[in-house]
């Protein structure tokens, strides 16, 4: 990028948005405004029109000063999240990359590291499966990985910004286990960190940071084939989430509950033996008594979850979201009771459902990714057409008669649904009431 455009290219773009130091309210609402200017370009300028605006931002990124990068990065990410830029940023994502890592390794700001780490995330999710996204997880993933490792248990904002990143740009971009387990195993060491240099020394991070490592590492795993792994290696796991379902943390105590409940319908914690002759014999043997105590223990501490009073810990805030959420792992593992949720996508896409833990892991992650912009990007993006199953308007052409009756069939089903629900959170009450008595 030569420096002669970049000395007159920020007045034309980032003058626009000077009221950016004063609050992220009013950021957000003039880069709301230069995005939608950007929007009608692409129907009323041409594409050298179109270029220009990113071109100027890009010029920025490379400001010595840190409020001027914090201003392009911020349009950038609303720019990313407003719209499925595709055709914009193909021949522009490796020099993206290159400003957005620069970020990341500057001493700057928190709120710039994290900008960084967000605009690569959802350049990854704009570019898709392929050799950009590809790209991507390779020139990022040895500083991710570096700026997990070396994270400061203070700047827990940055270690979420960092682990999110990681987590999204490895499930685009990987391509083998291999690359997959190499993101894993940096998260992982996150959430259950080991002693460091210093004998003794052990990271501990805020449970912010450590929820958030959970969410990101079951959001990872559920790309993972049971088949293609070591069951060994699922005995530290399950041993140490197990241990998490106690936290004082309720964030955290949810995501582990979900990560349990992913390696159960995944069968990482199902082990196969012989069972002819003597199964003592089976060298496998001892791994599956561990696993049938560990499912077992597990079990129980789901079903005390999904019943909790709320004395653990001082926060009674999301108490009934955790009942329900663990109410729903224990119906999964006691009858086989899959989670369901649908969101309305459009009247053409019509809806799009999912009906599996893994599923349901995904949607909630890329969701809360693309914040905003997650509705425009279920609409225009190919590769959430590629993770998610859409369904039509199954009303679409019916007579206005066989709509009632879909609808009232549609309808009995969502009754059925909420009077077990109903009774569920009733039982739920009337033990922790019996609890009280006794």
């Amino acid at each position: 990028m030569g420096g002669n455009r970049r000395k007159t290219g920020n007045k034309s773009v980032l003058n626009q948005t000077d009221q950016l130091d004063t609050s992220d309210t009013d950021s957000m609402s003039s880069c709301s405004t230069a995005v939608s200017e950007l929007t009608l370009d692409q129907t009323t300028e041409t594409t050298t029109s179109k270029d220009s605006f990113f071109d100027e931002l890009i010029d920025s990124l490379y400001e010595k000063r840190g409020s001027t990068r914090e201003k392009a990065l911020l349009m950038l990410v609303d720019s990313f999240e407003s719209f499925v830029l595709l055709p914009l940023l193909e021949n522009k994502s490796a020099t993206l990359v290159h400003l957005f890592l620069g970020s990341l390794k500057k001493k700057g700001s928190v709120k710039e590291s994290s900008l960084a780490c967000k605009a690569i995330g959802l350049l990854a999710v704009t570019l898709g499966v392929g050799p950009g996204g590809m790209e991507i997880m390779k020139e990022t993933m040895p500083e991710l990985s570096r700026s997990l490792a070396a994270g400061n248990v203070n700047d827990f904002s940055m270690m979420v910004a960092v682990l999110d990143c990681l987590a999204i740009v490895t499930f685009v971009g990987a391509n083998d286990l291999e690359e997959t387990q190499v993101a894993l195993k940096a998260i992982w060491d996150v959430i259950h960190p080991k002693s460091g240099s210093k004998v003794g020394t052990v990271k501990k991070f805020k449970p912010p940071v450590i929820a958030a490592a959970i969410n990101a590492w079951t959001f990872l795993l559920t790309t993972i084939n049971s088949w293609r792994t070591n069951p060994e290696i699922w005995k530290d796991h399950i041993s140490h989430l197990s241990t998490l379902l106690d936290s004082e943390d309720r964030a955290v105590r949810m995501a582990a509950g979900e990560a349990i409940a992913l390696l159960f319908e995944m069968k990482f914690l199902d082990i196969s033996i012989n069972h002819e002759g003597q199964i003592e014999k089976d060298p496998k043997y001892p791994l599956f008594l561990y696993m049938q105590a560990m499912k077992a223990k597990v079990t129980a501490q789901i079903a005390a979850l999904s019943n909790e009073a709320g004395g653990k810990g001082t926060e009674k805030k999301n108490l009934s979201d955790q009942r329900d959420l663990f109410q729903k792992i224990l119906d999964y593992i006691k009858d086989g009771w899959s989670p369901e949720e649908s969101v309305k996508v459009s009247a053409k896409l019509g809806i799009l459902r999912v009906s599996s833990w893994s599923e349901l892991i995904q949607l909630n992650f890329i969701k809360r990714h693309l914040g905003k912009g997650f509705l425009k990007h279920a609409q225009d993006n190919s590769l959430m057409h590629e993770i998610f199953h859409f369904e039509s308007n199954k009303t679409e052409g019916l007579s206005t008669q066989a709509k009632k009756i879909y609808r009232s069939e549609e309808e009995k089903g969502r009754a059925l649904k909420l009077n077990k629900d109903r009774k569920n959170a009733q039982e739920r009450k009337q033990s922790i009431l019996n609890e009280q008595d006794s």
